[in-house]
């Protein structure tokens, strides 16, 4: 026989154990966790970027994930938004039917739409790395800074003369990661401009001497202001605060909103204390029906199938590590000398909307890298392969020692494809490539994986490539509509990530 009394300390017990509560991730993980309830407030009406992982506590798949998306959170902290939404959570299953969600985990990335309006929606199909997610977050971040040239100094400073701007000297020719998130703190507050150290009259009209360099202009005739601190992301936003307060991020709720949010929050509340004194009580008690969670109605969010912009190369020591080491497999990279320029749009949008479609496929397909031409050591190697246009395109295997130019009449997706797929058909010329163009790769301290034996018909055919692929997510249970995820199902063993070395944060420095 049973003793009541027994039971219902035992119930309280086990509801108190971490065990018990679902999730994966804890209040102290750097991950935003988010629900039904405060997905719009927190990411659909945020201005800055964000990625939200769907998941299920049980699915062996999230779990793996779970240290790579965390990692990548930290390295995210202050820039963009990373996280996650417990699917398995009664009250969060038809936001996730809602969200498209047919598998675990799912993820996608929601960036806000310039002008106001819905967020944009798409799914993240990439690696499954803290370094994948974040390299695809940053590029999926829109740019509200203002590029200033000598040129169009005047206009910048003259427009709304008596409110602060803000401008940023470097001698990089990329906009930092750091800076589009500061510019999206201070939206619609102030202006953020970037100048480059090649405009010598902004340069010398400010007496700029050393590189990067922020001032703040407050407005009217009052002086700049120069920062002299740590280029970090929280004292330049308190800098930059003294002419203009950030935009508050999550927006506050206003007025019946804020009135509902609260009257939301406190019928939870209740709730979990009747439920708790349910359990503790009897079993006749327990039985008394509770009413499910109200699920509020959610706007439903523009999910569109668009390509994002390929990543950015921005330093020699990434071009080398990526595509120039004997180890480095077949790499196409676009040189690009100004990134605003009508044909450098066309062969980027090109090349973007060509791995998007090889992505969607989940086809193996090299990577695709911006590079500008005015990073360190991409002179030396446009040289030696005697590159000289304003946009050039290539594809390189380094450990082949074999490259070959795109020499396409335009930039047009359908020329830019034929191209691409005459290379993994083998199809056509390839160049040898110059001496002292390869580094040496440097031997990792652990052994490395053996690579695969190289196909003994194709000397000319480009090998297996450094794919981007993504683990297939669990799936729902045959039973389960797309509207509704299940509560159980059976798993599939999954595949741990591949362990990535520990570097230190890139995203946190202008």
């Amino acid at each position: 026989m049973h003793h009541p009394t027994l039971c219902a300390v035992a119930v309280a017990l086990l509801s108190a154990l971490p065990g018990a509560q679902a999730g994966l991730y804890s209040k102290k993980s750097p991950v935003l966790q988010v629900d039904a309830k405060n997905y719009d407030r927190l990411i659909a009406k945020s201005n800055h970027t964000s990625i939200v992982e769907f998941y299920a506590p049980w699915c062996g798949h999230c779990k793996n994930l779970q240290p790579a998306y965390e990692k990548a959170a930290k390295n995210l902290a202050g820039i963009a938004k990373v996280a996650a939404v417990d699917c398995d959570d009664d009250a969060n299953k038809q936001f996730c039917g809602q969200m498209g969600v047919q598998g675990f985990p799912t993820l996608k990335i929601v960036r806000p739409k310039k002008g106001g309006g819905k967020p944009m929606v798409q799914d993240y199909n990439g690696e499954r790395t803290a370094s994948g997610i974040v390299e695809a977050v940053v590029q999926a971040m829109n740019n509200h800074v203002v590029k200033v040239e000598d040129k169009s100094l005047d206009k910048f400073l003259d427009d709304k003369k008596d409110s602060p701007k803000a401008l940023l000297f470097t001698d990089k020719g990329t906009t930092s990661s750091l800076l589009k998130s500061i510019a999206i703190d201070f939206l619609d507050v102030i202006p953020v401009g970037q100048v480059r150290n090649t405009q010598a009259k902004a340069v010398e009209k400010f007496g700029i001497t050393k590189f990067p360099t922020l001032i703040l202009l407050p407005g009217g005739d009052a002086p700049a202001v120069t920062y002299d601190g740590e280029l970090k992301k929280e004292a330049l936003v308190t800098f930059l605060s003294q002419a203009g307060a950030p935009n508050p991020d999550p927006a506050p709720a206003k007025g019946n909103s804020a009135k509902k949010e609260k009257k939301a929050e406190k019928k939870t509340e209740k709730k979990a204390e009747k439920k708790a004194e349910s359990k503790a009580s009897s079993a006749e008690s327990s039985a008394t029906a509770e009413s499910e969670p109200e699920v509020p109605t959610q706007e439903a969010p523009v999910i569109i199938n668009k390509a994002l912009p390929i990543p950015t190369i921005n330093s020699q020591e990434k071009l080398i590590k990526e595509c120039l080491t004997t180890k480095s497999h077949t790499c196409v990279l676009a040189f690009v000398s100004n990134s605003e320029s009508e044909s450098a749009k066309k062969a980027l949008d090109s090349l973007a909307q060509l791995y998007f479609k090889y992505a969607q496929g989940k086809r193996n397909l090299f990577p695709f890298y911006e590079v500008p031409t005015s990073i360190d050591g991409v002179a030396p190697l446009l040289n030696a392969l005697d590159l000289t246009n304003e946009v050039e395109i290539i594809a390189i295997n380094a450990r082949r020692g074999w490259w070959r130019r795109f020499e396409g009449a335009d930039f047009a997706h359908t020329t830019v494809e034929s191209w691409i797929d005459a290379i993994r058909m083998g199809e056509g010329s390839k160049k040898k490539l110059p001496e002292g163009i390869v580094a040496i790769s440097v031997e990792q301290p652990t052994p490395a994986t053996p690579e695969p034996e190289a196909d003994p018909t194709a000397a000319d055919t480009p090998d297996g490539t450094k794919a981007v692929t993504s683990e297939e997510p669990t799936p729902l249970t045959p039973e389960e509509s797309a509207t509704k995820v299940p509560s159980e199902s059976s798993e599939t063993e999954a595949t741990d990530p591949t362990p990535e070395a520990e570097t230190a944060a890139e995203h946190d420095e202008l």
